[in-house]
C-alpha cells in the first residue's frame, strides 16, 4: 500500500495541504482525512482556524472579553489538531487567523494562495436548499475560488442507493 501510495505521489504532487478547523465532528473528519493523507504522501500540513472579531464585536457590550475568548478558544482548537498532526509523525504548523467580518471561506482561499497550498481538505455538512442559504456554506466558498484543488469530507456517510 505504501508502495503505491508513493507511486502515486511521484504523478501528483500535494507537499503542502492546507486544513481549516473549527472544532466540529466535521472539521475533525477533514482533520482525519488530510493526517491520513499527509502522511502517506509525505506532505506537510497547515492548519487554519478562523476567527471573526466583528461578530464578537457586534455583542457589545461584552465583545471585547468575547473577542479574547474566541482567541483562546482558536488556540485550543489549534493546539489539538496539532497533537493530532504530530501523533501521526505529520509535520505542520498552525495559523490563527483574525478578520473584521466577511465569509472564512474567502481568508482560507487567501491563505492558500499565500502559503502556495497544493490542496485544501476540508469537512462538509452538505446542507443544501434552505439549509445552505440560512447556514451559508465555507466548504463551497472554498469550491468555487480555490486556485487548488479541494477535498471536502462529508459529515456523514452517503446514503445507500
Amino acid at each position: 500500500m505504501r508502495r503505491l501510495a508513493r507511486q502515486f505521489a511521484e504523478n501528483i504532487v500535494y507537499r503542502k495541504i492546507l486544513v481549516p478547523i473549527d472544532g466540529s465532528r466535521t472539521a475533525t473528519l477533514g482533520l482525519r482525512e488530510a493526517l491520513k493523507l499527509a502522511h502517506d504522501l509525505g506532505a506537510q500540513i497547515r492548519l487554519i482556524h478562523v476567527v471573526d472579531e466583528l461578530a464578537a464585536a457586534t455583542n457589545a457590550p461584552a465583545g471585547d472579553e468575547l473577542i479574547v475568548q474566541l482567541r483562546s478558544a482558536g488556540s485550543s482548537i489549534l493546539g489539538e489538531a496539532a497533537a493530532a498532526a504530530r501523533d501521526a509523525h505529520v509535520p505542520m504548523d498552525t495559523k490563527l487567523v483574525e478578520i473584521a467580518g466577511g465569509r472564512a471561506g474567502a481568508h482560507i482561499v487567501q491563505e492558500a494562495r499565500a502559503w502556495l497550498a497544493d490542496l485544501i481538505v476540508c469537512g462538509t455538512h452538505g446542507r443544501h436548499g434552505i439549509g445552505r442559504v440560512v447556514m451559508g456554506s465555507d466548504a463551497e466558498d472554498i469550491v468555487r475560488h480555490s486556485p487548488v484543488p479541494v477535498l471536502l469530507v462529508p459529515s456523514r456517510p452517503p446514503a445507500a442507493g
